[in-house]
């Protein structure tokens, strides 16, 4: 039986944020630096995107259905290839036309909602998955989340949603003394079928194949073909996953990268045992051999092969909880444009862009980063999403008047407010805002460590209970005053009446019954902290 090479290119492209300062809060809502976007798609088109699908159009119509591959394209790359380069756009929809191409689904917004929100998650999935039809003509069977991100669980909620077939990395931390080059299962679903990533034989080709340092450079098809025949016979499939961009963009046409896979398939079939089949195709003709205990998420990012590249520290933490923290109030606003901007500002390369590794993977980290370090990239993106959740504020307190107003829907306003996320949303989301006032290092530094939302809320709760406490009771707590002037005088009685001052919140006659108990708080304290306890007591 033959083998299997299994070529699969992840297209993704995010829509990059203009440079937003603190005095565009709430005055504008243009996020985007269009300019930008225009450019590098155009730029990444032409060198990457048009050149490549036309030399892959040739050797389909040279091989047949012998050659085949494989792509996922995220819903923005699609959505900036409509606006800025279309000719890239129907290039693609040409390869899906020979049937020797197979579309992957995965999240719309190439985000990590898996992670924080999964009934976004599952829209972001559905919604891709008609994108994918209404371009390419093809139902998608087989997932890919964002960046080969994969565990356990989120296998089981991929099958869940009726995929048969999933892509992760062949982390060896994962596979340990096994190998990348079989096909395995979910752990807890069995019907799920993982792909693994060989990620040597990957990188090879996307990160190593200019490298002149490098002690296999130059890189050939037949030095490539090579080392596929070097591998165990026994070993039945080979993924080679990796970014399309590698072909003219991080590696340019000049280092070879054209010519090396012009010729690979002639290769592939002269001298090897290998055949080409889409992960589709795979998964029907091979059995697992084993299912794949993955506990914790693994991703095909840095030498960790971790989520560490995307919330790894205090800064990419804040961003990605202050992103969804009112998720389930956005998606019941149902508002398009909200939505539009909410997913834009989810995809995972903002958060990619504050990772403060170093060394090695730092190189990788700067490849299309627009910022010159990562608190640079951080307080921009929480620029706009304070700007963004003003608007959500907005939008809250237009529909609770709208539905006030309309008696036929008060029932439904009750609903909708019942969830709690809607009867305090504006209040919560107003505190939220003060994230606004970090726009410098300088700021950062004097905050100490970055604070999350509950731990502002917090400390606010903090100052107000202690201005609480020095304010004077309104004149109806007259019945209080006896308790005050005998606070003044040390005797038995003040000593008795402690217990008052420690449970204010509650009713007058308990704090009464439990004098015996007071001998830890001082005269002088019982004095100024009982003055709320009276003002409670008056209220009831």
């Amino acid at each position: 039986m033959k083998k299997t090479l299994c070529f699969y290119f992840q297209v993704h492209q995010p829509f990059r944020l203009r440079r937003y300062r603190f005095f565009d809060i709430g005055s504008s809502h243009q996020y985007y630096d269009e300019f930008n976007n225009r450019s590098i798609m155009r730029k990444i088109a032409e060198r990457c995107y048009t050149p490549m699908n036309k030399l892959l159009l040739q050797l389909i119509k040279e091989y047949g259905k012998q050659f085949k591959l494989a792509f996922s394209i995220t819903g923005q790359a699609i959505e900036q290839m409509e606006l800025y380069a279309p000719e890239a756009l129907d290039s693609f929809r040409e390869l899906a036309a020979t049937g020797c191409v197979e579309f992957l689904c995965e999240t719309y917004a190439h985000s990590l909602a898996v992670l924080k929100d999964v009934a976004e998650f599952e829209r972001q999935v559905a919604l891709h998955s008609q994108l994918i039809e209404w371009y390419f003509g093809q139902k998608p069977t087989t997932f890919r989340l964002t960046e080969l991100i994969y565990s356990d669980e989120i296998g089981v909620k991929v099958a869940g949603m009726g995929f048969t077939t999933m892509l992760t990395e062949g982390a060896k931390h994962v596979l340990g003394w096994k190998s990348p080059n079989y096909m395995y299962t979910n752990s807890i679903n069995s019907r799920l079928k993982v792909l693994l990533r060989n990620f040597r034989l990957s990188d090879d080709i996307s990160f190593r194949f200019s490298d002149r340092a490098w002690s296999e450079w130059p890189v050939t098809s037949e030095k490539y073909v090579g080392w596929l025949k070097e591998l165990d016979p026994k070993e039945e499939i080979v993924n080679i996953f990796m970014d399309y961009e590698t072909f003219g963009e991080h590696q340019r046409r000049e280092t070879g990268i054209f010519e090396f896979m012009r010729y690979l398939p002639e290769k592939v079939f002269s001298s090897t045992n290998f055949e080409f089949l889409t992960p589709c195709e795979a998964a029907k003709k091979h059995q697992p051999v084993a299912p794949i205990h993955v506990p914790f998420a693994i991703s095909w990012a840095d030498e960790e092969r971790d989520l560490s590249a995307w919330v790894g520290n205090e800064l990419q933490d804040d961003a990605f909880n202050s992103i969804y923290e009112y998720g389930d109030v956005i998606a019941e606003l149902n508002d398009e444009e909200l939505m539009t901007d909410w997913r834009r500002l989810q995809a995972s390369d903002h958060f990619y862009y504050m990772c403060t590794k170093f060394f090695s993977d730092g190189n990788v980290h700067k490849y299309f980063n627009p910022y010159a370090n990562p608190y640079e990239a951080y307080i921009n993106y929480m620029n706009i999403v304070s700007d963004f959740l003003i608007r959500v504020n907005k939008l809250v307190d237009k529909k609770i008047d709208t539905e006030l107003k309309n008696e036929k829907n008060v029932e439904n306003f009750s609903n909708f407010a019942s969830t709690n996320q809607i009867s305090n949303s504006s209040l919560q989301i107003k505190k939220s805002l003060e994230m606004a006032k970090r726009t410098t290092l300088a700021d950062l530094a004097k905050e100490g460590p970055l604070p999350g939302v509950a731990k502002k809320e917090a400390a606010k709760k903090k100052v107000a209970a202690k201005k609480e406490e020095k304010k004077v009771p309104p004149k109806k707590a007259t019945t209080a005053k006896p308790a005050v002037k005998k606070a003044a005088a040390p005797t038995k009685k003040v000593t008795t009446a402690k217990p008052t001052v420690k449970k204010a919140a509650a009713p007058a006659k308990k704090a009464t019954t439990a004098k015996p108990v007071a001998k830890k708080v001082s005269p002088a304290k019982k004095a100024t902290t009982a003055k709320p306890a009276t003002k409670k007591t008056a209220k009831k």
